[in-house]
């Protein structure tokens, strides 16, 4: 048209483009192909169902047979742990005393459970037997160190206190305790015997410490009533050691006989008896 001006936004060479069109920086980046990733657990090989319960089957089955080989074995050596028990063979595995174990003493494994408290009683016997030798030698050590005593005489009934205690202590254990130990265990008649014939010497003893005639060194080497109250008269500390002595050896009198009265009542309705008298006949 006449008297209007051209187009401004038009181009020069008179093309149609759009102005506003976003011009191309260049060519497009080639897209990069979709890489597959894998971890390291997809890695593994897979192995196919059947044959992993295949092998839980296998292991299963091996566990099962090494359980009865373990149960075979521990009835076979049940069976000859009462085997031995009824020959009167046993296991003697030391234990005690815990701290050094020198002999087997376990009651509660040993003992049947109806003899437990006898035989505990006995233990407590043979302990006391044993506070009254030290307590013995204390006493006579005391009697020798305050001079109430000559000092030739006092060296003499040391050694005699010295004696009873090596002596006593293992004495006694190896003649009447560990006879009556093993015969709870294996009911044996010979043996309930022959702790009888032991024990009957040994509260004889009792009774005689308790007493301290003056037949060896005029009794002072056992502190018993007599000894007490001569060396009462010289020296009072040395008397009264003589005194708990005395008291010690009483104690462990009435102990004594208490269980040998159980133990005899047990040996007369228990088929013990009976068996010591075959045994006797048959020899």
């Amino acid at each position: 048209m006449p008297g209007v001006d051209k187009n401004p936004f038009e181009d020069d060479d008179g093309g149609g483009a759009n102005p506003f069109a976003f011009a191309q920086a260049g060519p497009r980046l080639p897209t990069l192909a979709a890489e597959r990733f894998t971890s390291s657990r997809d890695a593994t090989d897979e192995i196919p169902l059947s044959d992993r319960s295949e092998s839980i089957r296998k292991k299963e089955r091996e566990l099962k047979e090494k359980e009865e080989q373990l149960t075979r074995r521990e009835q076979e050596l049940r069976k000859l742990e009462a085997q031995a028990a009824r020959a009167g063979i046993f296991l003697e595995e030391k234990n005690w005393p815990p701290f050094f174990p020198i002999i087997r003493h376990d009651i509660r494994r040993d003992i049947p459970l109806h003899l437990q408290r006898l035989q505990y009683m006995a233990f407590a016997s043979w302990l006391g037997f044993v506070l009254c030798l030290a307590w013995n030698f204390i006493a006579v050590s005391g009697a020798w160190a305050h001079k109430a005593v000559s000092s030739s005489y006092g060296v003499q009934i040391w050694f005699l206190a010295i004696i009873y205690m090596l002596a006593g202590i293992p004495g006694s254990y190896g003649l009447w305790y560990r006879p009556l130990y093993k015969a709870m265990r294996s009911d044996s008649g010979l043996r309930f015997g022959w702790f009888f014939l032991c024990y009957l010497v040994h509260i004889c003893f009792c009774i005689v410490a308790s007493i301290g005639p003056p037949i060896v060194f005029k009794g002072k080497s056992l502190a018993g009533i007599l000894p007490a109250l001569q060396v009462f008269s010289n020296t009072v500390g040395v008397g009264i050691l003589y005194l708990v002595g005395f008291a010690l050896f009483c104690l462990e009198t009435l102990l004594c006989i208490w269980v040998l009265q159980q133990v005899y009542r047990y040996f007369r309705n228990s088929g013990a008896a009976a068996e010591s008298k075959r045994q006797s006949g048959g020899a």
